[in-house]
This record gives structure tokens, sequence and C-alpha cells, in this order.
């Protein structure tokens, strides 16, 4: 009489998940560690240690920097630093070690195993490891991550922590070499391995990976999915490229470092900088554009909108909310600044024609706005009185002037309870009615009619080998 259902397992929580990962980071963590101490010894682990430290810090800031226009958050950003200096650099030191064992086993060369090993499984092994980071981002946190700056960011911290772990164990292998040859401070292995990877390339890895994170970021902006699988791919294929032609630039003879470094690495690397401050403008200026409808309709003060599109201007206003609320406003204004950066661009990629769901967009739209309206009277002065600081509006600015209200975006309407409580109605657009759902098929796209009261609405392969 009844059929059986079909047992149906609960998909994991995004707890669950957390908890999977922290576990996973931390046993990578423990035995990569031991690993490099078993080979480098204990001092030559905190020399290498140390000296391994000093590109972080300015690397981590870079790409940061890149990301400030719509901030990802720094849980997502360690976590990408701690796969690549812990799962990636674990599953590059196991898998590099085991190939160049067997390429040796079957050709009884060493040294002919030593270089293809370099040049064929390195790259692929390395790379496949941190690009794998970006794939959990990606699947799990496509929220953030929206476009090319955020593949930039992700990219940029899961390399930076690869090329960690991967100087603590060519530094401590140099700094054991030097004690037992007992050579001099400037003659030793030590000083010129640190002038090679850490003074003329802390850049390598990142630029590696950089080329995969942005095939991540032309896909999440792709509306078909032959569009969304092949830009990562080519991607990847692109950083396994650079890294073997980096690798082997040894191999073209005795300038061939140089020649690649000057011709090949600085040129790519000056692009890549180029198309990062590009993106990150055209970040802002899509802010500021978005950002003036919502204005136009209420949800926004006008001399905030200004503020929200500059760094500087943002950084002032948090400043000031901690100065006069303490460290809660200030950091009730950085929300406010990152929620208002996402509605913009999640407006920005609507429009363009972004896979965007209309469904997703509305209620992705409707969160940020409920969000920024309980959170507008502690930023909204902050955020005005920067832009004032900073000259964003001109001295006549009157941001009540209703000369340029627009009506293609509906403002918050005042609901009957508001109404009952003598409430102001923060819409000011008095002909505004009630918002109809938005066509599909249309291009314009519009936020649902939504309530604040009740809130309805050189690099050799990392392997435990010594370095030549």
């Amino acid at each position: 009489m009844y059929r059986a259902l079909p047992l149906v397992l609960p998909r994991p929580s995004g707890t669950v998940r957390t908890c999977v990962l922290l576990g996973l980071l931390a046993a990578t963590g423990i035995v990569i560690l031991e690993l490099v101490r078993e080979q480098t010894g204990t001092a030559g682990f905190f020399v290498g240690l140390g000296l391994a430290l000093l590109p972080v810090g300015p690397l981590m800031a870079a790409f940061r920097w890149l990301g400030r226009a719509a901030p990802a958050p720094w849980s997502q950003l360690l976590f990408c630093f701690g796969w690549g200096a812990c799962t990636a650099a674990l599953i590059a030191i196991l898998a590099n070690n085991f190939a160049t064992e067997w390429i040796a086993a079957a050709t009884t060369d060493a040294s002919s195993a030593d270089h293809l090993g370099s040049v064929a499984i390195a790259p692929v092994v390395e790379e496949s490891a941190k690009a794998a980071a970006l794939l959990l981002v990606f699947t799990f946190r496509r929220r953030h991550f929206t476009g090319p700056a955020d593949g930039f960011v992700v990219a940029g911290f899961t390399a930076t922590g690869f090329a960690f772990t991967e100087n603590i164990l060519y530094l401590g292998n140099a700094f054991v070499e030097d004690l037992a040859d007992r050579s001099g401070a400037l003659e030793s292995v030590t000083a010129a391995t640190f002038f090679v990877r850490i003074v003329l390339s802390p850049f390598a890895h990142p630029l590696f990976t950089v080329l995969t994170g942005l095939g991540f970021g032309v896909a999440a902006l792709g509306a078909r999915r032959a569009r969304r699988i092949w830009p990562p791919l080519l991607g990847l294929a692109l950083a396994m490229g650079m890294h073997a032609l980096w690798n082997g630039s040894s191999q073209f003879g005795e300038h061939g470092f140089y020649v690649v470094y000057s011709c090949v690495m600085v040129p790519v690397f000056g692009l890549l900088v180029w198309l990062a401050v590009r993106i990150r403008r055209d970040r802002l200026r899509a802010v500021e554009d978005e950002l003036a409808l919502y204005a136009a309709a209420g949800w926004l003060g006008r001399a905030e909108v200004p503020a929200l599109a500059s760094i500087p201007a943002r950084s002032l206003a948090r400043a000031l909310a901690r100065h006069s609320g303490g460290r809660a406003a200030g950091r009730t204004v950085a929300r406010y600044e990152a929620d208002a950066a996402a509605l913009a661009l999640l407006r920005h990629r609507a429009r363009r024609g972004g896979p965007v769901r209309e469904r997703d967009f509305a209620r992705r739209e409707r969160e940020l706005l409920h969000r920024l309206w309980r959170s507008r009277a502690t930023a909204g002065p902050a955020l005005a009185r920067a832009a004032v600081m900073e000259e964003l509006i001109p001295p006549w600015f009157d941001p009540l002037d209703p000369a340029a209200a627009r009506t293609d975006v509906p403002g918050p309407r005042r609901t009957d309870a508001d109404h009952d409580r003598g409430a102001p109605n923060p819409n000011p657009h008095p002909d505004a009615g009630p918002n109809p759902d938005p066509d599909p098929g249309s291009q314009t796209f519009r936020p649902l009619e939504f309530s604040h009261a009740n809130g309805s609405c050189v690099d050799p392969p990392l392997r435990t080998s010594r370095w030549r």
C-alpha cells in the first residue's frame, strides 16, 4: 500500500565542512612541519622560518589591497594560505619524491630523473595542489568568488602560503650545508638562495597560480556551462607551462636563467600588475555607479556613495566610527562597507547578464539591503563625514536635494506598523508604488519590496632532498 521512500543522506552543513577542513589543515600542517624539520634540523628549520617570513607580509598586503573594493572574509583568505602552506606543500613533497624515485629507478640515471621531475612533474603536481584550494572556494563559497579580482586574491594567498613552506625547506637546507662547509656569510649558499628566492623572485609562485585564479574568475562570470569549465583548465595549463619554463631555465645555457627572468617573468609580472590595478579601478567604478541608483531610491545617503567608492574614505570612516563609538562601531562600518560593495557588484553582474539567476539575485539583494538598513544609522554619518573630509563632495552638495531622484530602483516603503508608530517614511519617492516581481526576460533588475520594520523582504620541485 505504501511505497518505501529511498534513503536520502543529508548534505553536510557548513559547520561540518569547516571542521573537516580545519582538521585537514591541522593534520597536514603537523606532518609538513615535521618533514621539513627532519630534513633541515632544528637550527636550519628556525633559520629558514625566519627568512621565509620576510616576503609573506608584503605579498599578503598586496593581494589584500587588490581585493579591498569588495573584501573577502579573512577566514577564507587564511584558509587559502593554510592550504598552500600545509596541504598543497605536503602533496607536492610526497608526489615529487615518489615520481623522482620512480623515474630514477626506471632510467638508472639520477640526474635525468631530477631534471625531468623538476620540469615535467613538479609544475603539474604543485599547480594542481594549489588549484584545489581555488576549486573549493569556487564551489562552496561562490558568493565570495564573483570575478577575476577574487581569483587574483585567492590564488595569491594560496601561492604565498606554498612558497612560504618551500622557502623554509630550501633556506634551511642551505644553512645546514653552510654549517658543514663553514662558508662565510657572503660566499654562503644561504645568501645565494635568499637572493634568488626572496629578493629576485618572491612573486614566482603567486604569478603562476594567479593564472589559474584568473581562469576561475572568468568562469564565475560565465553564463554557459562550457564557459565555466574551460577557463580554469586553460589557466591551470598556462600556470603549469610558466612553472615548467621557470624550472627549466637553467637548461638553456649559462645565462638561461637571466634570459627567462628578464624576458618572460618580469614582463608577465608587469602585465599582471597592470591588470590588477585596472580590475581594482573598474570594480570601484562599478560600486559607485550601482550604489548611486540605490542612493537615489533612498536606501543609502547620497553622500555615502563617493565614500564607499574610495578606499581612503572607507578607512577614514572606520576610524571615525571607532573614535566615536568604539571597536563595535568600527566593525559595524566595516560590515556596512563590505555589504554595500557586494550589493553593487551583485547588481552589476546581473545587469551584464552573468550567471546570477533572477530568484537568487532577488534573495541576495533582499538580504544585503536588510543588513544595510539595520547598520545605516551608525555607518551613514561616518561615511558622509569621511566624504566631506576627503573632499569627495563639493561644498554646495545637498544630500536632500530631490533633483537627482531616480525611479528605476524602488526605495524602502513604510509599512502600516511604521505608520502606527509614527515612523518617518525613508522613501524619497512618494509616487513609488509596489514593485511587481521582475520579468525574468527583462534586462532591468529591480530590488524587491522590502520592509525594514519586520525584515520580510627558480623554483626546484618541492622535495625533501637537497636543493641543487
